[in-house]
C-alpha cells in the first residue's frame, strides 16, 4: 500500500503594507522596552514627573497664601502640618497695590493690541500667499521664512534709535509695534501653511456663487482656520504676556508690564516675598486661563498640521 505524503503548507501571501511577521527571533533590549512603554509602571512614572515638575508652582501657590512672618520661620511645606497658615491677606495687599495693579493693566493694553494685529494681519497675508496670484509671491514668502532666524537682540538698538526719532520710545504704542513686527513672520508662515491645505474645489465653488475675495476670506477661509488662528492667538499672548527684554527696554518706565514690575519690587525691597509670590501667581494664573478658554481649538490646531 502506496502512501502519499501530505502536500506543504502554503505560505501565507504577505499583506501589502505591513511588515512581515518575525519568526524565532529574539527582540532586542530596544524592542523589549517599547513594548513595554505603555504599562502601568511607566504611566505612573509620568505622573511622578509631572507632579515633581509642578511643585514650584504649588510652593508659589502656598507661600502666596501664607503670612510674611510664616514664610520667613518655615518652608512653604509646612503648610501641610499647619493649613490654618493659609491666609488671603497678601492677595487683599497685592490688589491694593497701584504699582501692580498698574502694571496688570498695562500688560493687558499691551499683549491684547499685540495678539490681535498678529492675528489679523497674519490671517490676510497667510491668505494672500496661499491662494492670491500677485508678482514675486514665491520670493516675498521665502523673505518672510528668513525673517524667522532673525533673533530680537539685533533689532534693539536700531529700532530704539528709530522709536527715538519718531518719538514713541516708552510708550505702549513702541512696545506694541515691536512685538507685532516680530511675531508676524511666524503667524504668516503658520497660516500659509495652513490655510494651503484648504480644498481648491470649495474656494472655486464660492467664486461661483459670486463670492469676493473678502468675502471669500470671512466665510469661507476664516472658519476653516479657526484651529490654527486660536494656536496663533495663544502663543503670541503667552509670548508677549511673559516678555521682559523688550518690555525692560521700550515700555514706559512709569507703567511698566507686570515681568518689569515684579522685577523692580526684586531689586528694591528684596525680601518682600509676600508681594512677589502672588504676584508672579496672578501674572501666571491669567495666560493659563487663556490657554484653557481656547484649549480645545489649540488641540485642534496642533492636530491638524500634524496630520496635514
Amino acid at each position: 500500500m502506496t502512501t502519499t505524503a501530505p502536500p506543504p503548507a502554503a505560505t501565507p501571501a504577505p499583506v501589502p503594507g505591513r511588515a512581515p511577521a518575525a519568526t524565532g527571533r529574539r527582540r532586542s533590549p530596544a524592542a523589549r522596552l517599547a513594548a513595554r512603554a505603555g504599562g502601568g509602571a511607566v504611566r505612573v512614572f509620568l505622573v511622578l514627573v509631572g507632579l515633581f515638575w509642578l511643585m514650584p508652582t504649588v510652593g508659589l501657590l502656598l507661600s502666596s497664601l501664607r503670612s510674611p512672618a510664616d514664610i520667613a520661620a518655615s518652608g512653604w511645606w509646612e503648610v501641610f502640618t499647619a493649613p490654618a497658615q493659609l491666609t488671603t491677606e497678601n492677595y487683599a495687599n497685592v490688589l491694593r497695590n497701584d504699582t501692580i495693579t498698574g502694571s496688570l493693566l498695562s500688560t493687558l493694553l499691551i499683549t491684547v493690541p499685540a495678539t490681535v494685529l498678529v492675528v489679523v494681519i497674519g490671517s490676510l497675508a497667510g491668505y494672500a500667499f496661499a491662494w492670491m496670484e500677485f508678482p514675486g509671491r514665491d520670493w516675498w514668502f521665502l523673505a518672510v521664512v528668513g525673517l524667522l532666524v532673525v533673533p530680537v537682540q539685533v533689532a534693539l538698538v536700531p529700532v530704539s534709535r528709530l522709536f527715538g526719532e519718531i518719538g514713541i520710545f516708552e510708550t505702549t504704542l513702541g512696545v506694541v509695534l515691536f512685538h507685532t513686527a516680530f511675531g508676524l513672520p511666524f503667524a504668516i508662515f503658520l497660516l500659509r501653511n495652513f490655510f494651503a491645505e484648504i480644498p481648491r474645489e470649495l474656494l472655486e465653488a464660492a467664486r461661483l456663487d459670486g463670492a469676493g475675495e473678502i468675502r471669500l476670506f470671512v466665510r469661507v477661509v476664516m472658519p476653516l482656520g479657526g484651529p490654527a488662528i486660536a494656536s496663533l492667538g495663544i502663543f503670541q499672548f503667552l509670548w508677549v504676556w511673559n516678555d521682559m527684554l523688550i518690555a525692560l527696554i521700550f515700555a514706559d518706565s512709569d507703567a511698566p508690564p507686570i515681568t518689569v514690575a515684579l522685577q523692580q519690587q526684586v531689586r528694591q525691597f528684596g525680601n518682600n516675598i509676600d508681594v512677589l509670590a502672588p504676584g508672579a501667581f496672578v501674572s501666571m494664573v491669567i495666560p493659563l486661563v487663556v490657554f484653557f478658554a481656547f484649549q480645545r481649538q489649540f488641540v485642534s490646531g496642533v492636530m491638524a498640521g500634524a496630520v496635514k
